[in-house]
């Protein structure tokens, strides 16, 4: 019997109502690179689980890593039930699901890889770094496997087997007036769609085209976002306005907007959990509801929301959109007792652009690779903050004239949407560090104020 069967078995004995039980098993392997070469290789294996209670409608959770004390864990969770106030709206866990695996999720190439392949793989991440304007090299590279399984007292049980991959590198430069560096990512979840080559490429040239930076003049320019950049903005600025919670709270820019046009109309944004290679693929979501596609914003209308089991039962709805996440780092899930509602993969419909057409479209603009320190100033009303500081580039009568030093900008996401006037054809999938996961094209908008720093 495993200890979930017997965690279900032990909570239904005592006379718990509803008991979910989740156990993640995971192999993690982590290069780190410092100073242009590889200096630790650490592979880890972790079991957790993650146990939620519901008795008389009191909400209990429980977190262990010795399976033999789970029932223990139980036992006094149900004690802790007289001290807390029940949640009159809960409806109830999911039941039985047939579910699939669906493809581009699991490589047993990934699952079996080597700590010498893997750091093979990163060598290769190196090596296409390397330039004689490149001082130094950092990143890392991570790979998980993962086996995720749910089971709750209403008869589910769902065993999910995943693979992941990561890589990302730094390339700095101090061969310059200022120092300067470039990034270079990439992340999927099988080993043949993972071009560990083209993060170094990426990661040299954004640094070498930033070498010399001129600085910006405070003004308003066209700004072209690089699908790194947009990804920052979409996972911490955009995704929150449509969590589900967030919009019932009146704590989203868009809570006076549903069904309303909030962008141009050919912006287009959904959360597709079903997206081959995409971190944040799955079939059904970490507490048990089928996932499927969502339009957040389509032809610049607010369509939809997202949430889990509790959000949605608390504002009176019957089921959640299938948005329950338990996050777990560096990738996949966790066996955090009680899940959150996020995104699964955001999606920004590609355009019919180049980046280089867009460029040759921009009388006064930057073109921006990267972006750090991005929060929103003012939730409600939208208004956000974030700094670019390597990967600027100039862009003057439709051509690139230079490398820009550091700016800041401070702007409203509303607006934002509104003065979209292009998007590319660039699509590529992108995660910030322990973030939400995204798949996005450059994006050109129009009248951003920036602040020379």
């Amino acid at each position: 019997m495993s200890a979930l069967e017997k965690a279900i078995i032990y909570s239904k004995s005592i006379g718990i109502e509803e008991c979910e039980v989740v156990v993640v098993k995971k192999n993690i392997t982590t290069i780190r690179i410092t100073d242009s070469e590889v200096t630790e290789i650490k592979q880890n294996f972790d079991e957790n689980y993650g146990i939620r209670l519901i008795h008389q409608k009191k909400i209990i959770s429980i977190q262990t890593t010795n399976k033999e004390k789970i029932t223990d864990e139980i036992t006094k969770g149900l004690k802790t039930t007289l001290k807390l106030k029940p949640r009159e709206f809960w409806r109830g866990l999911p039941s039985k699901k047939e579910v699939i695996q669906l493809e581009g999720t699991f490589d047993k190439k990934l699952k079996q890889i080597s700590g010498s392949q893997a750091t093979d793989i990163a060598q290769n991440m190196i090596n296409s770094s390397e330039n004689k304007k490149i001082d130094t090299i950092t990143g890392s590279l991570n790979i998980v496997h993962e086996d995720f399984e749910l089971s709750n007292s209403n008869g589910l049980n769902f065993n999910n087997e995943s693979t992941y991959i990561s890589g990302i590198i730094n390339a700095e430069s101090e061969q310059s007036t200022l120092a300067v560096s470039g990034i270079g990512h990439a992340c999927g979840r099988t080993l043949s769609k993972f071009y560990p080559e083209q993060i170094g490429f990426e990661a040299k040239n954004m640094c070498i085209n930033s070498i010399n930076p001129q600085k910006i003049n405070s003004n308003v320019y066209s700004i072209i976002f690089d699908p790194y950049s947009v990804g920052e903005l979409l996972a911490f600025v955009v995704a929150s306005n449509f969590n589900f919670k967030t919009f019932k709270e009146k704590k989203s820019c868009f809570s006076n907007n549903f069904k309303d046009r909030i962008s141009v109309k050919e912006f287009n944004l959904t959360d597709n959990p079903h997206i081959p290679e995409g971190i944040g693929t799955k079939i059904i979501d970490d507490e048990g509801t089928k996932t499927k596609k969502i339009n957040l914003i389509q032809n610049g209308i607010f369509k939809n929301m997202f949430s889990n089991l509790y959000d949605s039962y608390k504002e009176g709805e019957e089921k959640s959109s299938g948005n329950a996440i338990r996050m777990g780092s560096p990738m996949g899930r966790s066996a955090e007792p009680i899940p959150i509602s996020a995104p699964h993969n955001l999606v920004v419909t590609p355009g019919n652009s180049s980046q280089e057409d867009m460029i040759k479209d921009t009388k006064h603009g930057l073109l921006v690779g990267r972006l750090w320190y991005t929060y929103a100033v003012n939730p409600i009303k939208g208004d956000f903050s974030c700094t670019a500081r390597s990967g600027i580039q100039i862009i003057e009568n439709g051509k690139i004239v230079g490398p820009g030093k550091s700016v800041r900008i401070v702007h409203n996401l509303p607006k934002m949407l509104n003065n979209i006037s292009d998007i590319g054809k660039d699509q590529k999938r992108v995660m910030q560090w322990a973030s939400l996961p995204s798949i996005t094209p450059s994006i050109k908008v129009e009248n951003i104020s920036v602040n020379s720093i």
